[in-house]
């Protein structure tokens, strides 16, 4: 059922899930400026418990030690709102349903459970009452979800492209302004706490994914998940495809394009090389960008910190307070409508210019044997370098090795990516291909 107006002298009880960097955060905020957020809220907020693995490693002033335990599926029947910061998708998934089933409003930040369970979630919360708020899941601190929720409900989204994950921003801008590889950029933003240990869902593209899940979902009211996602990562990147789109006048950037056309809606995630006069190829460092395009209000663009402790407890606290003066009003928010269920696109629906790289044995004939893979496919090559790199070697050939840029003209990416592996089994062509979107 939906709530009703309360006693605006009785606190909204608070539950939180999670006291790691982004839960110890929000804890702060929840704790330090709570006379501030009551007054814009109506009535207090009392932080009743936080669940965490092990108590004894929560130390932060902020966090009062009686307020600690283990027991995560109990604190989710004690409150009005709950805050889930746990992540994964598993244990998150049953905790979110419980305080759902319990009468409990959510927040999280976690765009992984969003990309893989989200409508069933949706679908929980309206039929119970309650409202399911997740700013924080996609972006940190920029308001983007809302924008896409509510704002634009109004407007037809055509198109959303976006830098969403803030270490590959950050590694790929490394590459760019200092010539670093990939693996040395990729230590380096460990070593500055920007990539975790592990950074694979970041540096192939997982992260991204889910997001862009989330923002097709709303942006189509059509169900999309991550498994609906094509998603490519930046591991194949060089310092040799950086100094190419540097020479001309360009950035390779990791997009996350969320599309809506004629032949159906897509989500994908691919690193591509962006002109320097677009918007988002000024996305500096570990910042985030979403570019969206709509009918009416044209082109829109968000920017800001997409990660980090402080910037994330933003957009969770933001989602709180929203959510407790629902409560304080009686009232629940908007619901988000998958009415649409669009057709999604198949992966040749889109056309595309592409840059590939070969690595090539240095011989006569070697560019012809290439370009006639091409055109057995009807695929129009529209440029042509190559570049001697004496440095490189392959075991078992004597001779120099280059590297081969071809660019396309606009063409289908099942086809390229047909060509490009015909290429590859040639004898005379070394390791893998990268291939890159040239955006206009």
């Amino acid at each position: 059922m939906a709530h009703t107006a309360e006693n605006t002298a009785n606190p909204i009880r608070v539950a939180l899930l999670g006291a790691g960097t982004v839960g110890s955060a929000t804890a702060r905020l929840i704790v330090e400026q709570n006379e501030e957020l009551a007054q814009r809220i109506g009535r207090p907020l009392e932080l009743v418990g936080v669940a965490c693995l092990d108590p004894d490693e929560v130390n932060v002033p902020w966090i009062d030690k009686s307020l600690l335990t283990t027991d995560t599926a109990d604190l989710c029947t004690k409150a009005d709102i709950v805050i889930e910061l746990i992540g994964g998708t598993t244990a998150a998934r049953t905790f979110v349903m419980k305080a759902i089933e319990s009468g409990a409003s959510v927040v999280t930040a976690n765009k992984a459970l969003i990309a893989k369970y989200g409508p069933e979630i949706y679908a929980a919360a309206e039929a119970k009452g309650v409202d399911f708020y997740f700013e924080a899941a996609v972006a940190g601190a920029i308001p983007i979800v809302r924008p896409l929720r509510e704002s634009m409900v109004g407007d037809k989204i055509t198109s959303i492209m976006g830098i969403v994950n803030g270490t590959t921003n950050y590694i790929l801008d490394e590459m760019t302004t200092k010539g670093l590889d990939f693996d040395v950029a990729l230590k380096d933003a460990q070593a500055k706490g920007y990539a975790e240990a592990d950074p694979t869902g970041d540096i192939e593209g997982e992260d991204a994914a889910n997001k862009a899940a989330i923002m097709a979902s709303l942006a189509f009211h059509t169900d999309v998940r991550i498994d609906d996602v094509n998603v490519e990562g930046i591991t194949k990147i060089t310092a040799d495809d950086i100094a190419a789109a540097t020479a001309e006048n360009k950035v390779i950037k990791l997009l996350a394009v969320c599309e809506n056309t004629e032949a159906g809606i897509s989500a994908r995630v691919y690193p591509a090389l962006i002109p320097n006069e677009h918007p988002l190829a000024s996305v500096r460092g570990s910042f985030n960008a979403v570019f969206v395009k709509a009918e009416a209000a044209d082109d829109l663009m968000f920017y800001g910190r997409g990660a980090g402790g402080d910037p994330t407890a933003s957009a969770v606290v933001g989602d709180v307070v929203t959510e407790a003066r629902h409560i304080t009003h009686g009232c629940t928010g908007p619901v988000i409508p998958m009415y649409a269920d669009l057709p999604k696109a198949p992966l040749n629906a889109s056309r595309s210019a592409f840059a590939v790289r070969f690595v090539i044995h240095d011989k006569p004939g070697t560019l012809a044997a290439i370009a006639e893979e091409f055109a057995k496919r009807g695929l129009s090559i529209n440029g042509v370098n190559q570049d001697l790199k004496p440095t490189l070697h392959e075991p078992g050939y004597s001779g120099e090795l280059q590297q081969l840029r071809l660019v396309t003209h606009l063409c289908d990416e099942v086809t390229l990516r047909e060509a490009v592996d015909a290429v590859t089994e040639l004898d005379f062509v070394s390791g893998e291909a990268t291939i890159l979107r040239v955006m206009d």
